[in-house]
């Protein structure tokens, strides 16, 4: 009798169930929940209360509803028994975390705080804590604290103290009502099993927490904000658990709500984009993988740790367990495409599309097909969210430069692709430059599927680019966790190596660089670098300028 596994990926607008035979790997079911509510960045469900510049916020109550939704569609649709399925994984995007009180509720479902935006959870690309993050570095890098090199030298708005201090600030009645501050991921297993059980890869790379020191002492908190002196034993937890340990079991309220078995092994939380590693079959140092979609992660292992200018952390065991993982990544990509899809593109483009029977994405790359590299004259830097990688920037905004009159919106298109690659390259490049090699590149995630974006990636970074099989690696890496939280006893197994071999695989298609283009890549890269470096190091702040005249207006 085959056994499955279910791996459930929150996104930054849907969330999905995967179910998986675990002996083969084979994705026998999906089913996608779009969230109710969204990303919420101008108002709060109310549709009144509004939201400042770079807020993103969520429905905690739309999490519950994928599991409501997608669990029970994916048996059925399977046809597959509850009883068949042994183990539950999760990820979710991160740093996305959000203030609970003693019962697990999160404080914005409680009526005294359903107006207030600090009592929501607070996406990863809520960018509004970047005054909180500037204030982390500075008294980090004046205590000379050891997490500021493993954060590449600065800490993020994106991440979980920055948040945590803005909801101290703005509202400190949240602050001191919170029972927890807790990763969306590790309160989705809450739920599941009644059992807190906190992450290390989210305490590692979003809140300064390692393996062998733990969290930054009191005094550093004190010295953000003397109530913050505590916050780990107050509002956390200074119990972490590695990737695969079994969290606990599936709760007789929540087997009736998905339909699962009660007693089906859940495992810790995870990262959406570390999950995906051993889903693209990457159990080893060397090989980066690039988990491709509204933004990009790019995780690399190594058996050494060594500082990385702008990554954003290396961790021991923080991807697999023996291994230093490295994070980088770019704030936005495909939403990059999609903003110049959804604004600049004229009616005649779609109508075409219309005729052609395919998507307006496929029409502008068959269009830009045609470009050679350099043609359009135009070149662009990939901040329309930001920069996470390796400015850590959350004020930079983004730049296309050379247009004239005749500029077509698929020349426009082309370049931002270019712009995203640069900018993948230049993460590469940083790790390259402090002696860590990257053998091999592996791309995973929704962007693959576009083929010329896949050889731009190749023609620019001077490598060949593997494929996950899988086109929903975190969903799948979470099966396989689960799969190992479950164990070999009753059909899983023992240790994500062994799950990796069976259930992960690659596509016979690859992406090999043209020299060609890589030659003229080359030359433009070095024109990006220098915009790069101008308008991201302090040479002109015009950027942070028209963002601070924006505020004021």
């Amino acid at each position: 009798m085959a056994k499955y596994s279910l791996g459930i990926d929150f996104g930054t607008e849907s969330g999905r169930a995967l179910l998986v035979d675990v002996s083969t790997g084979e994705e026998v079911a999906t089913s996608v929940y779009k969230y109710k509510n969204g990303v919420l960045d101008e108002y709060l469900p109310d549709g009144e209360t509004k939201l400042g510049h770079d807020w993103a916020l969520q429905d905690p109550e739309d999490y519950i509803r994928v599991l409501q939704n997608t669990i029970p569609e994916v048996l059925k649709s399977a046809n597959v028994k509850p009883e068949d399925v042994i183990g539950v994984g999760i990820d979710f995007t991160a740093c996305t975390m959000l203030p609970i009180d003693k019962n697990g509720t999160p404080l914005c479902m409680l009526d005294e705080f359903r107006k207030e935006p600090n009592a929501w959870v607070k996406l990863w690309k809520h960018h509004s804590a970047q005054p909180q993050a500037n204030k982390i570095n500075e008294i980090g890098r004046q205590r000379n604290e050891d997490w500021v090199p493993r954060y590449g030298g600065k800490y993020s708005s994106e991440w979980f103290f920055s948040k945590a201090l803005q909801t101290l600030e703005e509202a400190p009645n949240v602050y001191e009502y919170a029972d927890r501050f807790i990763e969306a991921a590790d309160w989705i297993v809450l739920q599941l099993t009644g059992e807190e059980k906190r992450n290390a890869c989210t305490a590692g790379y979003k809140a300064m927490w390692d393996k062998r020191l733990g969290f930054p002492s009191r005094e550093f908190f004190k010295a953000l904000h003397p109530r913050m002196e505590n916050i780990v034993e107050e509002k956390m937890s200074t119990k972490i658990y590695p990737a695969g340990t079994k969290a606990g079991e599936i709760t007789a309220e929540m087997a009736k709500l998905t339909g699962l078995r009660q007693g089906t092994a859940v495992a810790v939380g995870n990262v959406d984009a570390h999950v995906a590693v051993p889903a693209a079959t990457v159990v080893d140092a060397r090989k980066m993988v690039m988990i491709m979609g509204t933004s990009i992660c790019h995780m690399f292992m190594e058996n050494e740790k060594v500082y990385v200018e702008g990554m954003c952390g290396v961790v021991e065991d923080g991807i697999l367990e023996g291994f230093y993982g490295y994070e980088a990544g770019q704030s936005a990509v495909g939403d990059i495409y999609a903003w110049f899809v959804n604004t600049c593109v004229p009616p005649e483009y779609f109508d075409e599309a219309k005729r052609k029977g395919i998507d307006i994405h496929a029409l502008l790359a068959e269009k830009a097909q045609s470009l050679k590299p350099g043609e359009s004259g135009l070149l662009a830097l990939d901040w329309w969210n930001g920069n996470r990688s390796v400015l850590v920037d959350a004020d930079l905004t983004g730049l296309l430069m050379g247009c004239t009159l005749n500029t077509k919106p698929e020349e426009i298109y082309r370049a931002l692709i270019e712009a995203t690659a640069f900018g993948t390259n230049k993460i590469i490049k940083s790790f390259e430059d402090k002696g860590l090699r990257i053998d091999e590149l592996y791309g995973c995630g929704g962007l693959p599927k576009n083929k010329l974006l896949m050889q731009i990636f190749s023609d620019v970074t001077g490598k060949e680019i593997l494929v996950a099989e899988s086109g929903q690696a975190s969903a799948l890496g979470s099966a396989m966790f689960g799969a190992v939280a479950a164990g070999s006893k009753v059909g899983g197994y023992d240790n994500i190596n062994d799950a990796a071999k069976n259930m992960a695989r690659v596509k016979d298609e690859s992406f090999k660089p043209n020299k060609d283009n890589h030659a003229i890549y080359k030359k433009l890269y070095a024109e990006y670098e220098i915009l790069h470096d101008y308008f991201g190091k302090g040479a002109n702040d015009v950027m942070k300028r028209l963002k601070a005249i924006k505020s004021s207006v």
